[in-house]
């Protein structure tokens, strides 16, 4: 019997084609608009020299961060979106699951100033994916998560559960795909179980927008003071 989370697997290996076409051709407008944006702007704050794009997809935000002069590393599942990362110039691009990741079963590099993870984080047990990622983060790094607003995203049922994405309105051929929505005090207990504190968050929101466009948390690891061991 198929899981949530293999489904979910499943759906990025079917819809890679439709994502790559959505997001080179600007076609998710609160990406183009906001959170895009929004990502950039964390991460740079930062003052980052190297980062590792947890999630990468087809490498958009690798190819951002180093047209500003960033050592841009990227990981990604899914073999079709590595490899148009790559294509597009990307470069390195890892493939590996989350699963293997959590397992430390692949080596990703290290000593990254910044850990951030754009729409990436859609399965159910995430707390062992970011407990792997504490040792690849440089003294003083940081873990930048942006994530559908859970107020958002709730539509009247706020609690944790599984959700469907349908990709209604999206051009192309989509099967669709489940994810796991999780409250904002369900994402600060992760992330503490990790070994992780909140020290920003943000709710990017365009000005003509009823609601916020994304929730981004930005936290370090707990007992690391910046440029302490």
């Amino acid at each position: 019997m198929d899981t949530p989370e293999s489904t979910l697997q499943q759906s990025w290996q079917h819809n890679a084609d439709a994502w790559i076409e959505a997001i080179r051709s600007g076609a998710l407008a609160s990406r183009v608009q906001v959170t895009d944006q929004a990502i950039l702007l964390a991460i740079m704050g930062r003052q980052p020299e190297r980062v590792l794009d947890l999630g990468c997809g087809e490498g958009w935000l690798l190819r951002a961060l180093s047209d500003r002069g960033i050592d841009a590393v990227g990981v990604d599942g899914d073999a079709a979106l590595v490899a148009a990362a790559r294509a597009a110039g990307s470069s390195p691009v890892h493939v590996a699951s989350y699963e293997a990741l959590a397992l430390a079963q692949v080596d990703i590099g290290r000593d990254y100033n910044v850990i951030c993870a754009n729409f990436a984080l859609l399965h159910q047990d995430i707390i062992p994916l970011l407990t792997a990622m504490a040792p690849l983060l440089a003294p003083g790094g940081a873990l930048v998560i942006q994530t559908l607003h859970p107020w958002v995203a709730a539509t009247g049922d706020y609690q944790d559960g599984w959700r469907e994405e349908t990709f209604a309105g999206f051009p192309g051929q989509w099967q669709p795909m489940p994810w796991y929505m999780r409250t904002l005090s369900s994402w600060v207990n992760a992330l503490d179980m990790a070994g992780f504190r909140l020290v920003g968050l943000q709710e990017p929101q365009h000005p003509q927008s009823a609601g916020p466009q994304s929730l981004l948390m930005t936290s370090e690891l707990r007992g690391r003071q910046l440029g302490s061991g």
